[in-house]
């Protein structure tokens, strides 16, 4: 029985939430968890299980088959959640929800189609932002240089499968409480391909294909974010046969910037003024993913103000422009003053009285008087 935690609770969400619902919880989580972030021991296991929970419900495919079988995904033994067995179609289709084959499966005489692959690549915030070209090491089969893909000892020759007569398939008969039924199933002794080398390669002991590390260039957009899939198609591994190669994915995640916080495609960055500044305006250099930019502090500015440096932010990933950088202002209450400092703001107190916006509530200078003690 599986002890892996239901997909929608690890990302705590309903089982009808939207693909948009998904996605931002599975940002707010994987900020929360990532290991370069959060160092409790657990952290880095938690952040696995809100990845894979993320990529299986952001499919709609996978989505429905979890879904339908749950955790079991459709293999053998999995029946759908609230189907009754006795509801199902024709004899094979008991057969396949309850041992995992057809009544019938064809053999796989041509080529294959190599596997794909998954590699897990972290970015730095500027380089999701900007974009950047980065190169990985992966492992993945190759086609044996010594026999070309073709599992035989160079000089040796190729011959029929005894095992299949050359069919690629074996049959069986099975007993079971529904009666005796036959199976087909692909040779294991020659992998479905219906001949056999006399004399197995030493390369790759028979096989066609070896292990090998490649060094792989990736090219990475701007705006990209945690949680994007990149494909690159035809870099996975080398399928059975000299079959064509699979596809390599590239799974983005992107570390968490000390000054910027990204929402969507929008910037935003908490940045402190003093009272004067608030006061009487002042024009600020605020920094943005590109340097200082200056900006102008209004008078009578508040704290908690928001202002907005229009196409400042991330780069559309399709291209069409940018996001905006959001700066929230925060006024700075001073936890220490020089004697001067002291006196000059006992003199400004008096000449505004008490100021509060709300009674009960502490105005500015009673904050800083409570500040001086």
């Amino acid at each position: 029985m599986s002890t892996k935690a239901d997909y929608y609770e690890t990302l705590g969400v309903s089982r009808d939430a939207s693909e948009a619902e998904i996605k931002q919880a599975f940002r707010a989580l994987a900020r929360q968890y990532h290991p370069d972030v959060n160092k409790a021991p657990d952290a880095e296991g938690r952040f696995k299980e809100i990845n894979e929970a993320y990529e299986t419900l952001r499919d709609p495919q996978k989505r429905r088959a979890y879904d339908l079988f749950g955790h079991s995904n459709g293999r053998a033994g999995g029946i759908p959640r609230g189907v009754d067995p006795a509801d199902m179609g024709g004899i094979g289709d008991i057969f396949e929800a309850f041992f995992g084959v057809g009544a019938r499966p064809s053999a796989r005489s041509g080529p294959e189609t190599g596997a794909d692959l998954r590699f897990d690549l972290t970015l730095d915030f500027a380089e999701a932002v900007f974009g950047a070209e980065k190169d990985i090491e992966v492992a993945r089969l190759e086609a044996c240089g010594g026999c070309s893909g073709s599992g035989a000892e160079p000089g040796s020759k190729i011959s029929t499968c005894p095992s299949c007569k050359g069919q690629g398939q074996v049959r069986r008969m099975q007993s079971n409480f529904f009666g005796q039924f036959t199976t087909v199933a692909t040779c294991s002794r020659c992998d479905g391909r219906g001949k056999v080398p006399t004399v197995r390669c030493g390369s790759c002991n028979g096989s066609g294909r070896t292990k090998q590390n490649r060094t792989i260039s990736v090219k990475i957009p701007a705006g990209v974010d945690t949680g994007l899939r990149i494909r690159l198609g035809g870099q996975g591994e080398a399928g059975p046969r000299n079959g064509p190669r699979g596809d390599l994915y590239v799974f983005v995640t992107v570390r968490p910037d000390e000054r910027f916080q990204r929402e969507d495609d929008d910037i935003h960055l908490d940045y402190g003024i003093n009272f004067a500044q608030a006061a009487m305006g002042d024009t600020v250099a605020v920094p943005t993913l590109e340097g200082d930019e200056s900006m102008d502090i209004p008078p009578g500015t508040q704290s908690g103000s928001v202002f907005t440096l229009r196409r400042r932010g991330v780069p559309h990933l399709n291209g069409g422009g940018r996001g905006d950088q959001h700066v929230h202002v925060h006024v700075e209450v001073p936890k220490r003053l020089s004697v001067q400092q002291k006196e000059l703001l006992e003199a400004l107190s008096k000449t505004f009285g008490r100021t509060t916006s709300t009674p009960g509530d502490k105005g500015f200078f009673d904050k800083m008087k409570d500040a001086l003690g």
